[in-house]
């Protein structure tokens, strides 16, 4: 009986280790790279198993000395972990898991959190392969998140563990890419399109919103867009902040040439549905294989309003720019037509941020429940699948959060470490729905403890902006849905007087920005009544009012204890707490494979159960 127990609790083992789809052996091959750093001399491979919680991490750099990877945050490597890892000239190898105590030293975890799977070096390279958990238990390890990572890389040119200044690099990287464009089906009969604004004369000034109105490829039966990514001219890269295309409805009467989008001509701020778009930091971005932007039908767009946006900080003269966004199409048809929902603060005039706040929060709200009537037909639940989030230099955090019923439902998307040089378009790890009559609303956290003059909602890099850009399908007519609150309230809240929008946008001057007023106002305009502006790829707009609900912060995930080490007995509380998944090898092995994590816990049970039936008599 026990030896037919035994069998059975291996063969469920094996089955529950086997159903783990995107375990990471150490030979496995990883997905993402990128080169770090200011030259190619440092190389990052990584994948991660989702369901685990556990990333992997290779890293390769052109060195004899010791390397080491981690994460630290936006204002100071201090506090930032490192796993550091080195061969000696013997051949032995070292490898811990470390922190930064001050910007010169490092020291050692008491819980060593990272599992060593590979330790080479040769005549050039030493190369490094660990995981690590998403969170551990040890409060000296920085979390891997599903928002932006500043990974932290340092090395030496010799096995002498000493920071150097000049041999450590931060860069921000989304680490939990839940595609990979390697992944995705290519017709083909993939077509391509460019959409370029030709040979425009970039003005001497610190901000240009460029516009010029562009058809759609020409074809004679339905076709579906699959990709897009920015087409920039060399050297005026850094000039280039944005790139939006925009959906035309087929009434439009549109200007022709090239113009200010928001200036003087108001034919060219026609057009308000985006359909794709590329921001600073962003790269080129296929759909997932069963949606795609619909062209070819009468119900579709044939010309789109093409809007570059130039940062000439400089004032560099006589730079001719010819970028645009290259689109890829084909026959081969998906089976949804995607659109963007644009949602968030309405920019102009009404958004300001105090000078000198550690925080401030804006907020942006969008009601449905209106989105039938200005749709002009029945409008299916909303399937989201990417977004993108956009502030501007303040922006140091966004969300957007989905409620039904008056209650908080979910949060759709959110990053708490936004980097304004980091801007692209992320996948969901699941489809999120939204159906008519639930409230979406956008948080956006800036910081402005570098400037002495309140900041506007505008068009310019230094103003601000507060936009959530989300993609789904199936296709409807509704392209923005944002709020801004009762300015007039605010005034009053803050003890000036106005009487009209452009009173209290005014009265904001005579504020005194202590701490006290930055905090009252944050308040006032969250209790404000909000008006929220609905407007369709044919320029109607309809509006009505909301108030913003209270955000419920969503809790942190359960942390992985490592057996490896001394578990900080602070962290290790009742709320946040989950058994070990990964059991450590010695430090000094350079090839270490472990279970999955479902396979251990289930193990633990399955023996523990075993136990006590032997114990029983069974």
């Amino acid at each position: 009986m026990t030896c037919a127990l035994l069998f059975r609790i291996l063969l469920l083992l094996a089955l529950a280790a086997s159903s783990q789809g995107h375990h990471l052996s150490s030979t496995s091959h990883l997905h993402f790279s990128r080169f770090l750093g200011p030259s190619d001399n440092i190389f990052l491979r990584w994948d991660f198993d989702y369901e685990a919680e556990i990333i992997t991490f290779e890293l390769k750099v052109r060195t004899a000395g010791w390397v080491g990877l981690g994460v630290t945050n936006r204002y100071t490597n201090v506090g930032g972990d490192l796993v550091v890892g080195g061969v000696l000239p013997d051949g032995n190898v070292y490898f811990s898991d470390r922190h930064l105590v001050d910007e010169d030293t490092l020291e050692e975890d008491g819980s060593q959190d990272a599992e060593l799977q590979g330790l080479t070096e040769d005549a050039e390279y030493t190369t490094m392969r660990f995981s690590r958990p998403f969170r551990s238990c040890d409060p000296h390890d920085q979390d891997i998140t599903s928002g932006t990572v500043r990974v932290l890389t340092a090395y030496g040119l010799d096995d002498t563990l000493k920071l150097v200044r000049e041999r450590i690099f931060v860069k921000s990287i989304f680490l939990l890419q839940i595609v990979h464009p390697d992944d995705l089906e290519v017709p083909e009969d993939t077509i391509i399109h460019d959409l370029v604004i030709t040979d425009f004369l970039v003005p001497e000034d610190d901000t240009t919103y460029a516009c010029t109105f562009l058809p759609l490829p020409i074809v004679s039966k339905k076709h579906h867009i699959h990709k897009f990514e920015p087409k920039l001219i060399e050297h005026n890269e850094t000039m280039v902040h944005h790139i939006l295309v925009y959906a035309c409805g087929n009434a439009s009467a549109l200007p022709t040439g090239i113009s200010d989008c928001y200036g003087a001509d108001p034919a060219f701020s026609l057009c308000s549905q985006v359909i794709v778009g590329w921001a600073v930091g962003g790269d080129s971005y296929q759909f997932p294989d069963d949606v795609g932007i619909s062209i070819g039908t009468p119900l579709d767009p044939q010309w789109i309003r093409l809007e570059i946006h130039y940062s000439n900080f400089y004032n560099h003269p006589g730079v001719y720019d010819s970028s645009g966004i290259r689109l890829y199409y084909s026959p081969k048809l998906r089976k949804y037509d995607m659109g963007v929902l644009q949602l968030g603060f309405f920019t102009f005039p009404i958004h300001f941020i105090p000078p000198g706040a550690e925080s401030f929060l804006s907020y942006g709200l969008c009601k449905t429940d209106k989105f039938e009537e200005i749709n002009g037909a029945p409008v299916p639940d909303m399937q989201v699948y990417g977004y993108l989030l956009h502030t501007h230099l303040a922006g140091r955090a966004l969300q957007a959060v989905q409620y039904r019923n008056g209650t908080q439902f979910r949060t759709i998307c959110k990053d708490d470490a936004y980097d304004f040089n980091l801007q692209e378009t992320r996948d969901l790890p699941y489809r999120v729905e939204i159906k008519p009559g639930d409230e979406l609303l956008v948080e956006c956290h800036y910081q402005t403890l570098d400037r002495n003059s309140l900041t506007f909602g505008g068009p310019s890099t230094i103003n601000e902006m507060c936009l959530i850009f989300l993609f789904y399908y199936p296709r409807n007519n509704i392209s923005n849905c944002m709020g801004y609150p009762d300015i007039i309230y605010v005034a009053h809240e803050l003890g000036e007087e106005a009487s009209d929008p452009m009173e209290g946008m005014m009265a904001m001057n005579n504020v005194e920005w202590t701490p006290e007023n930055i905090k009252k106002a944050e308040k006032a305009c969250k209790e404000a009544q909000q008006t929220v502006i609905i407007k369709t790829i044919d320029e109607v707009v309809e509006n009505t009012t909301g108030w913003i609900p209270d955000i419920v912060p969503t809790p942190r995930g359960p942390c992985l204890e490592s057996s490896g080490g001394k578990v900080e007995p602070e962290d290790k509380t009742p709320a946040g707490f989950r058994a070990a998944s990964v059991t450590l090898s010695d430090s000094s092995s350079a090839t270490l494979r472990c279970l999955p994590l479902a396979a251990l816990l289930f193990g633990q049970g399955a023996l523990s159960w075993l136990l006590a039936s032997l114990q029983a008599g069974v």
